[in-house]
């Protein structure tokens, strides 16, 4: 297991999170701290609202109450973290007309990429790192569901952010490539504070410091096998 200092700094704190559509509770009365290097697995039932809650963290949404605070490694507040994002599948419109390197190297656009520079090279460090390089000139409608899912990997990690967050990462994937995002994650860990939405927590529970299940509100489990919800306090 990844553990984490208790000490280490807030960079999130996500206070009386809730969220309404439709006359119809997604989420409530969420409060959590993220500190840096956390890694977080987050799980639940489906329409428990785990997409929704990384979509509010990311403020993608603003929720119906409450508020989302960005600190730095200084405890200041802030309006922007280095954050690389993986939606699910369903998110991307597989029409558009974009090659997979140019997937990717969106992951540098913003100032966090534009530091880093020697783009080019990046792209194909990354290409390598998914496994995608004889797809690099792809248009990302011929690909498989889970290429296309090695793609947005690729564009989560190319910027080599701080925080990274997964929303269903291992969906389309084949037991080889899962195994070899474990290993990327493995290799991220030490540096990077990861939030992670999946139903397969088998591996990624003995790998996380810390498991989130959401059900329209927040439990945090402290339970040695992570499925089993009565154990969780």
């Amino acid at each position: 297991m990844h553990l984490t200092p208790a000490d280490n700094p807030v960079i999130i704190s996500l206070r009386d999170i809730s969220m309404h559509w439709d006359n119809r509770c997604v989420l409530s009365g969420i409060s959590l701290d993220i500190r840096q290097h956390d890694f977080l697995a987050i799980t639940g039932p489906n329409g428990g609202g785990k997409s929704t809650l990384l979509r509010i963290i990311l403020r993608l949404l603003k929720p119906t109450t409450g508020t989302v605070t960005y600190l730095d490694s200084h405890s200041n507040r802030t309006d922007r973290l280095h954050i690389g994002y993986l939606p699910q599948k369903n998110m991307i419109d597989s029409r558009f007309p974009i090659t997979v390197s140019e997937v990717i190297a969106s992951g540098l656009s913003g100032p966090y990429g534009s530091r880093l520079g020697h783009h080019a090279r990046l792209v194909d460090e990354t290409l390598g790192t998914v496994e995608l390089q004889s797809h690099a000139d792809s248009a990302i409608g011929s690909l498989s569901g889970g290429q296309l899912q090695r793609a947005l990997l690729g564009r989560a990690i190319i910027s080599r952010p701080d925080i990274l967050v997964l929303d269903e990462p291992l969906s389309y994937l084949d037991k080889n490539f899962e195994q070899h995002t474990y290993r990327i994650l493995e290799s991220l860990a030490p540096h990077t504070t990861i939030l992670l939405v999946s139903h397969e927590m088998t591996t990624i529970a003995q790998m996380a410091s810390r498991h989130l299940i959401i059900d329209n509100t927040l439990h945090e489990c402290t339970a040695h096998h992570h499925f089993v919800r009565t154990d969780c306090r």
